[in-house]
């Protein structure tokens, strides 16, 4: 076998002796195996906070430069960047190309298997490529192992480009680690089914993207206190959500809430603003823009 599938070392793909007879567990047993399991998975990823508040910290600049934050991956880590980037435009009212994911196999890839794609570096440059890569761009590639070829393959041109790479692995010392500026490493260890990475180390992808997501957002004015004020209001419950939303941080009734959103055509931004402003639509819309969009700073706080 070629030296490149060489698993020798991977944490990730070695087994642990107490799950040896697991297909004899009852179907208690195996779901507590699984839970004692999971229950390591946030500690582990604790250990790596810094290092996860400085990629923030450099991927909010960068998108406020009007940079891309990119996810590349396959496989499990592959669809995991496609849900975080797919969360993003309705719950921060992001433009659907701020965070964009490339998975290898395409699209195909997201419900169904295509294991050989992850083996071609070439493609995983060509991919990234077609996306005309931009200055301020990041790309984070992910890969339970560190060492994919598709993701070490964009990592490379996204590098040669002059973006800032990062790296999420669930191994030390991964070859994506010392590819990328940052190494994001978190070391999952064994799984209850051996080499399973959809388990434990997918969990831990998946709280890592959320975090950075999620803190990115925050740093770039896209949540007020704790409320989603950018979310796009597309459904029944969305709008009801809004609405207390607004009646929440104005400390109005609900009714004056309606009112704010009706008024704002939606924007719940907007809507406290011009409670808390006490202006017009208009002179809230120029406030959040004089502001870059940051509530607390259009209020004047």
């Amino acid at each position: 076998m070629s030296k490149m599938y060489d698993t020798h070392g991977l944490t990730t793909e070695s087994g642990q002796q107490k799950y040896g007879a697991l297909d004899t567990f009852t179907s208690l047993e195996i779901v507590q195996a699984l839970n004692q399991e999971d229950q390591t998975v946030a500690a582990r990823v604790a250990q790596v906070l810094p290092v996860i508040a400085r990629v923030v910290d450099e991927v909010a600049r960068s998108l406020a430069e009007g940079g891309r934050l990119i996810y590349v991956g396959a496989g499990t880590s592959g669809r995991l960047g496609v849900l975080d980037a797919a969360e993003c435009p309705p719950t921060f009212g992001v433009d659907y190309d701020t965070i964009i994911a490339v998975i290898a196999g395409g699209d195909k890839a997201v419900r169904q298997a295509v294991e050989d794609a992850e083996d071609d570096a070439q493609k995983g440059r060509a991919d990234v490529q077609n996306l005309g890569l931009r200055p301020k761009d990041c790309l984070l590639g992910i890969s339970a192992s560190g060492r994919t070829p598709y993701v070490l393959g964009a990592l490379h041109e996204a590098r040669g480009q002059g973006l800032l790479t990062i790296a999420l692995s669930n191994n030390l010392n991964s070859k994506i680690g010392k590819v990328a500026d940052i190494a994001i490493e978190i070391e999952t260890g064994p799984e209850v089914l051996s080499g399973s990475t959809r388990l434990k180390a997918g969990t831990a992808q998946k709280l890592v993207l959320n975090m950075i997501s999620t803190a990115v957002m925050v740093k770039l004015g896209k949540v007020y206190q704790n409320l989603m004020v950018d979310m796009r209001p597309t459904n029944a419950k969305l709008v009801y959500r809004a609405e207390l939303m607004i009646a929440k941080s104005c400390h109005c009734s609900y009714e004056e809430a309606v009112q704010l959103f009706e008024q704002t055509q939606g924007n719940v931004k907007a809507a406290i603003v011009m409670h808390e402003r006490h202006v017009d639509y208009e002179t809230a819309i120029a406030l959040l823009n004089t502001h870059q969009g940051i509530v607390r700073k259009a209020l004047g706080n």
